[in-house]
């Protein structure tokens, strides 16, 4: 088995999307027309806040028993964003 050299892998980590892009505008997300967040919005009327809510807790609650903890402290704080837009809105 050939292994990579450390320019192919330095390539093929530079042509991945970074992990910002990945909790606020995940590709799987993100398939059409109308984006994931704004249907659930739409169907869950009032509510939406507590799915968000719920959403804080979940990653807030798991993100140390994870190796992506960033990631999971990164979408708990988007969840908490559209939280507060949500309230000043």
């Amino acid at each position: 088995m050939d292994e990579k050299s450390n320019k192919q892998i330095i390539d093929e980590l530079k042509s991945m999307p970074n992990l910002q892009d990945m909790v606020s505008q995940p590709p799987h997300y993100n398939n059409g027309s109308v984006e994931c967040i704004d249907y659930i919005r739409q169907q869950l009327g009032s509510h939406y806040p507590g799915y968000l809510e719920g959403n804080v807790i979940k990653y807030v609650h798991r993100y140390k028993l994870k190796n992506s903890n960033i990631e999971d402290l990164r979408k708990a704080r988007w969840y908490l964003s559209k939280l507060i837009e949500y309230y000043e809105a």
